[in-house]
């Protein structure tokens, strides 16, 4: 029984930010003058009062920049600064929340700019003199684009998820490759307990996110795509963010051994269970290899006729299907081969349980609980299912667009996280 994945269609220096509101008696302090091609960098009119230590730039946008992409962030440089505070303003003098990107030299608005909007980004840098000092830049967006892309989730908010469960993204347009740094920078995932991660493009339309080992029991995760208003290629432009938040049920893994015939279901390190199985015959061999679940359906039916032939063909009512894989490998329920179970593989290459196992499994399994099966004459072929664990770290590692920093991929502790990065209300699954 064959599917797609579409067809179950349903992240330097010490710098401290503060709120807007705080900065107000320092930034009447200071003023700047432009200097032509950047933001307006920093200046001091304190009388015969010495220059403050710190200095501010502000390289992106540029001062009087016009048509600036809705997704711009404040990219700034500062010298000597013990403390760094960002502030950015509609021309109607309202703030705009945003907090300090992870490499602490540009800051990101929590949510896409307003289209045609004029704007005022400020940076403050105090050194150790305690004297601020202050650099300017006004912009103005471009106007809304006519050729948008969605962003999607497969995941919903609030879902329970298994410990394998890879976090996925999907676009309704292909991101050419150099766009796809730019994609993953506004692409931040946080977690408690924090995690070592990293995200991994499948396809030009689909990327994906695994830790390093999976996901720790009861783990709360976060993960949001800055996407509105971010240039994609071609004249296209993201349509607005996405955030989902998600969290991770017991540790329940499978282990399935064609020597044995026999699956191993562990909970939080702990075997629960030992159950017989049927795996596929010797002309139809079930996959080795690591999967998660993809979906459960209670019941289904399985025609194969349009893919294997009148002659080989059949059509089945199943009960308790977990799909493995896009190729049609299942556990379910199997009564017909219960004598076989633990003993004889005769299967098409699914993992057949009795129906009282199929029932058992069913109730204390989730979408994203691991199974590993060992020993088949079939290796799992890659992208056949969900199968980001079936790679080695090293290799999952290339698939990102962006240079591996071990000390940099650890998705951050949730109440560790900086400012509105991880305060974010939720979104649609859909954007």
């Amino acid at each position: 029984m064959r599917a797609t994945q579409d067809q179950l269609t349903r992240r330097g220096g010490r710098r401290r930010v503060f709120a807007a509101g705080l900065l107000a008696a320092v930034l009447a302090l200071t003023s700047a003058c432009t200097d032509g091609e950047g933001g307006k960098p920093s200046s001091w009119q304190g009388g015969g009062e010495s220059a403050p230590k710190a200095a501010a730039t502000i390289t992106e946008p540029a001062a009087d920049a016009k048509d600036v992409p809705a997704s711009t962030g404040i990219t700034f440089t500062t010298k000597e600064a013990e403390d760094t505070a960002v502030e950015l303003k509609d021309s109607a003098g309202a703030p705009v929340a945003g907090a300090l990107a992870a490499d602490g030299k540009s800051w990101l608005p929590k949510g896409a700019l307003k289209y045609g909007e004029t704007y005022t980004a400020t940076v403050t840098a105090t050194g150790d003199d305690g004297k601020p000092a202050q650099a300017t830049s006004t912009f103005t967006t471009m106007a809304k684009p006519g050729n948008q892309v969605r962003v999607s989730s497969f995941l919903g908010d609030d879902q329970v998820v298994g410990v394998g469960m890879p976090l996925i993204v999907k676009f309704s347009r292909a991101i050419p490759e150099d766009y796809r740094d730019d994609v993953q920078r506004r692409m931040t995932v946080t977690s408690t307990p924090a995690q070592e991660g990293i995200w991994h493009w499948v396809s030009p339309t689909e990327i994906r996110y695994r830790p390093k080992e999976f996901w720790k029991a009861g783990s709360t995760i976060s993960y949001r795509v800055q996407a509105g208003g971010l240039p994609l290629g071609d004249g296209w432009y993201g349509r607005a963010d996405l955030t989902v938040d998600i969290k991770t049920g017991p540790a329940v893994i499978m282990t399935v051994d064609n020597k044995t015939k026999r699956m191993t279901v562990t909970k939080d390190g702990k075997v629960i269970k030992t159950i017989p199985v049927s795996l596929g015959k010797k002309s139809t061999p079930s996959s080795s290899g690591t999967m998660v679940v993809i979906e459960k359906l209670r019941k289904t039916v399985f025609d194969t006729f349009e893919e294997l032939g009148p002659e080989d063909g059949y059509r089945t009512k199943i009960d308790y299907a977990q799909r493995l894989t896009w190729g049609g490998e299942f556990i379910h329920a199997a009564p017909w081969s219960e004598g076989q179970q633990g003993s004889v593989n005769v299967s098409h290459g699914c993992v057949n349980v009795s129906m009282k196992n199929g029932a058992w499994l069913f109730d204390n399994t989730r979408v994203g609980d691991p199974i590993t099966v060992k020993g088949t004459e079939r290796k799992l072929a890659n992208g056949n299912g969900w199968t980001d664990w079936n790679m080695s770290w090293d290799e999952y590692v290339k698939g990102s667009a962006l240079p591996y920093d071990p000390d940099a991929a650890a998705a951050p502790d949730a109440e560790e996280a900086p400012g509105d990065a991880t305060e974010s209300p939720s979104a649609e699954p859909t954007a």
